[in-house]
């Protein structure tokens, strides 16, 4: 099987992003029959002593649990991207290294997204979490869930919060960690960009530029210093520079944007699909409040302490499977995948304007109103889509 094609993640910090806010935003790259759902899992106290099965391994609890949202393939335990109550989010991708990943079954790097995020409160912690738990079990299995198609990588990470983002880079059990403070300093760190010249987004993180790149080389360069959250949705769904993967084998299964103001009084917003194809998907917002409302039309497994049971045919959840059937219409009906889509992006644009006026301030949060934000959010896709 091909080489898995990279699951993009990215941040964006004040003052290139808007209003005071870091944005944190994920494309997951999977076999494109996978299926990925959204999982809210409330916080929680364990018994000392107590274990928690991962996909492969089995290890030690912690005695207390944060609530968190995950974005993950359904027939894994881990995630490839989650964030929890305090606004910590991380991401995961492949590491491809000279030394060969091990195929013994350990943690997966999307298992250390769960854990980081479940157990971190910054994301100092959240990476503390993960390299003890690397040095002390390893990382190895396949990644995919069917053996034809086994692959094993080592993992990089980005762990980000309210005030910073770490970059964790990782080869079985070493690592290298590194503190990003700000774009420019990071530009600057890797001798893509010094002070005696301007600093032009697109021409310091672009790679040398090819005919095929100038939309999304524009699309920078008229956000510089403007980046919102718009902006990284457009980024998301950019098929033309293969951000968004589209191939006969590989396809991007899920996406997920958060916005996480610097001001502790503000909420994080965490905006995630559900869905494949951000361009054929529309983000939905979510915010942590107590009872949290479920959602399990986005849901394929089961909560509890025993693995659930499931083959592959029974991971498609209802919104999944709602979606599919909506957006492969025979050719004929091209006409009416683009009105649906139209009005798709109808809902999409009014939840970010409600997202907005709350971000600001023109709103006041009131948790009631929120605690089925996501439930409502996907039962109004899901009857569009009926």
């Amino acid at each position: 099987m091909a080489g898995a094609p990279p699951s993009f993640c990215f941040v964006a910090f004040p003052p290139q992003a808007k209003n005071g806010q870091i944005l944190f935003g994920k494309n997951s790259a999977r076999p494109r029959d996978e299926v990925q759902e959204v999982l809210y899992v409330p916080s929680s106290n364990h018994e000392p002593g107590s274990k928690v099965k991962c996909t492969y391994l089995e290890i030690n609890q912690a005695l207390k649990t944060h609530a968190v949202i995950l974005s993950k393939p359904a027939w894994m335990w881990g995630a490839e991207m989650g964030a929890n109550e305090h606004g910590v989010c991380i991401g995961n991708e492949a590491n491809i290294t000279r030394e060969a990943a091990s195929d013994t079954k350990l943690l997966l790097g999307m298992d250390l997204v769960r854990l980081g995020v479940e157990r971190g409160t910054t994301a100092k912690e959240a990476l503390d979490v993960i390299v003890t738990l690397l040095e002390e079990h390893g990382q190895g299995g396949n990644y995919f869930e069917q053996d034809n198609r086994s692959q094993s990588f080592h993992s990089s990470f980005l762990i980000v919060d309210r005030m910073e983002a770490w970059v964790l880079e990782t080869v079985g059990k070493f690592w290298a960690a590194k503190k990003i403070k700000g774009l420019r300093n990071h530009a600057k760190s890797q001798g893509w960009w010094s002070n005696d010249k301007d600093f032009n987004f697109s021409e310091v993180f672009s790679e040398d530029e090819k005919e095929e790149d100038c939309t999304g080389k524009e699309t920078l360069e008229q956000q510089e210093d403007n980046i919102n959250v718009q902006t990284m949705l457009k980024i998301l769904r950019d098929k033309a520079r293969g951000i968004c993967v589209d191939s006969e084998i590989f396809l991007t299964t899920a996406s997920a944007v958060s916005v996480l103001p610097q001001e502790e009084n503000c909420p994080c917003i965490h905006f995630l699909t559900g869905t494949p194809d951000p361009s054929r998907s529309i983000f939905k917002p979510f915010i942590f409040v107590e009872d949290v409302k479920l959602v399990p039309a986005v849901q394929s497994s089961c909560l509890g302490d025993k693995p659930c049971a499931h083959g592959q045919h029974e991971w498609k959840h209802e919104l999944y499977e709602a979606h599919q059937c909506a957006l492969n219409l025979p050719e004929k009906d091209q006409d009416e995948e683009e009105r649906l889509m139209c009005i798709m992006q109808g809902l999409e644009n009014q939840g970010l304007e409600a997202m907005e006026e709350l971000l600001n301030g023109f709103t006041p949060l009131d948790p009631m109103e929120v605690v089925d934000l996501f439930y409502d959010c996907v039962d109004t896709e899901l009857k569009f889509y009926k």
